[in-house]
């Protein structure tokens, strides 16, 4: 035989150790394998049900937001500019519930003409008025569902304040006709 060509050395039971893995390797490596898809199912099923809670009218967290009491008037702030007045019935993440609702409408003054036949603006051009919903040609009802997405914010109003003041004596004119 020639010498350049060497014969393989056996290694005997010291090969298989380097070669197969050891019992408590796999065992450790199984374990955490289970682990991690674990937590990844837990993560999926934690998402799936926020999307659910959040996008349907099943309550699953319980996020209902804080509870109102319905005698308390409320403005509602949207993102096109309007403004709700009336009593938040209910909110959740996916509606804001009006009832009893007013809004402000800018009224123009009419022109007026001078003793000289000319026509001028008031002063104080526009004025705002409070406007009972309902009244308006497409006769909506009193009761308004409002998406959340475009409530900026809400505030409960003060007992005296002139929104409620003006409410009040809509009120009363109204019972008393």
């Amino acid at each position: 035989m020639p010498e350049d060509i060497k014969k393989p050395m056996d290694h005997g039971a010291g090969e298989d150790r380097l070669n197969k893995p050891s019992r408590s390797n796999t065992e450790a490596n199984s374990m955490v394998a289970k682990i991690i898809t674990i937590v990844i199912i837990v993560v999926v099923l934690l998402g799936a049900l926020y999307f659910v809670d959040k996008y349907t009218s099943v309550n699953i967290f319980g996020m209902e937001g804080e509870q109102v009491t319905v005698t308390d008037w409320s403005a509602v702030f949207l993102s096109n500019g309007q403004v709700y007045f009336g009593k938040v019935e209910s909110y959740n993440s996916n509606f804001v519930t009006l009832s009893d609702i007013y809004y402000l409408q800018v009224v123009q003054r009419p022109l007026q003409q001078t003793q000289t036949g000319e026509t001028e603006q008031a002063q104080g051009q526009n004025e705002l008025s409070l406007v009972k919903l309902g009244n308006e040609l497409h006769g909506p009802e009193d009761y308004m569902k409002i998406n959340a997405d475009h409530v900026l914010f809400t505030e409960r109003l003060k007992s005296d304040s002139q929104v409620v003041d003006a409410i009040s004596r809509y009120k009363t004119e109204q019972a008393g006709q």
